[in-house]
C-alpha cells in the first residue's frame, strides 16, 4: 500500500474527488452531499480542506470550516470527515485530525467542533478517547429525519432522527496535547453515569427499525438528563465483544484535566 501524505485541497479536480469519496463512503444521496462549490465558498471564507492522498490518489479528507462564537472568538468548526473504505482502521483518519489540529494552532484558534452520531460506537472511541473530546450538549434530530432513499453500505435507515453528539475538542489542553504525542492519558476519576447503546446499531437499524428509535429515545433522554445535571462526557467502554455493551462515561467538569 502507498505512503499516504496530508496536504491541503486545492485544485478543482481534487475537490470533486472529495465529493465523490463521500458519495462512496457513506451512501448519501447527492442532495445530502457537499458540493465542490461548497467547498470553495467555505474556503474563501477562511476554511480549507486537507487531504490524504496516497501517490497522486485522494484516500481521506477533512473539511474544516470557521465559526464565531462567544461573541468575537473564532475557532473552527470540522464540517465532515471521509476515509476510502479501503484505507479505513489504517490510521488515515486520525492523522487527518491532528494535521487539523495543528493547522488550527498554527491559526491561533484554540477549539474546534463538529457532531457525531450518538449510536456509533467506533466514532465514540476515535473521537473521546483517542483524541480528547469533551461532550456537553446533544443535538435532536440534527439534520431532520431521514427521508426514504436507498440503503447503501452504513446508511441510515429511513425515518430514524438524525440525532448528534457536539464534540468540543480544546486543541490546546494538556490532555489533547499528550494524546497527540501517542500518550496514554486515562481518567482516573470514577465516572458520575453511565449510557449504554447497542453494539450492532446498523444490524439493529435493518432488523428491527421499531426498536432501533426506542433505544435512539432512550438514549437521548440520558444524555439530557445527564447534561441537565451540569455532567459532561468525557470517556467511552467499547465492551470489545464480551457480555457487555458500549457505554458513554459521564463526569464533573472539575475533575478533567485542563
Amino acid at each position: 500500500m502507498a505512503e499516504v501524505t496530508i496536504r491541503e485541497c486545492n485544485t478543482i479536480e481534487e475537490l470533486d474527488h472529495c465529493v465523490l469519496l463521500q458519495r462512496d463512503v457513506f451512501g448519501l444521496p447527492d442532495l445530502e452531499i457537499s458540493p465542490r462549490r461548497h467547498l470553495i465558498v467555505s474556503r474563501q471564507a477562511g476554511g480549507w480542506t486537507l487531504g490524504a492522498f496516497a501517490e497522486d490518489r485522494l484516500v481521506g479528507f477533512v473539511h474544516h470550516l470557521t465559526g464565531v462564537r462567544n461573541g468575537n472568538e473564532v475557532f473552527g468548526y470540522s464540517h465532515m470527515m471521509a476515509v476510502d473504505r479501503a484505507y479505513q482502521n489504517k490510521g488515515v483518519g486520525a492523522r487527518l485530525k491532528w494535521s487539523q489540529r495543528a493547522r488550527a494552532l498554527g491559526e491561533g484558534r484554540g477549539f474546534i467542533k463538529w457532531t457525531w452520531d450518538p449510536m456509533q460506537a467506533r466514532n465514540a472511541h476515535f473521537n473521546l478517547n483517542r483524541l480528547g473530546v469533551i461532550v456537553s450538549s446533544y443535538g435532536v434530530n440534527f439534520y431532520g429525519t431521514d427521508y426514504p432513499a436507498p440503503i447503501q453500505h452504513d446508511a441510515p435507515v429511513p425515518g430514524i432522527d438524525s440525532d448528534r453528539l457536539f464534540a468540543g475538542w480544546h486543541i490546546r489542553s494538556t490532555r489533547v496535547e499528550r494524546l497527540g504525542k501517542g500518550e496514554s492519558v486515562p481518567i482516573t476519576a470514577t465516572p458520575e453515569a453511565r449510557i449504554r447503546i447497542p453494539s450492532e446499531w446498523t444490524q439493529l437499524l435493518k432488523q428491527d427499525p421499531g426498536r432501533a428509535k426506542q433505544e435512539l429515545q432512550r438514549t437521548r433522554d440520558e444524555f439530557q438528563q445527564n447534561f441537565n445535571k451540569g455532567l459532561v462526557c468525557a470517556g467511552f467502554e467499547r465492551g470489545d465483544g464480551g457480555a457487555g455493551e458500549p457505554q458513554y462515561l459521564f463526569y464533573r467538569p472539575d475533575v478533567l484535566m485542563e
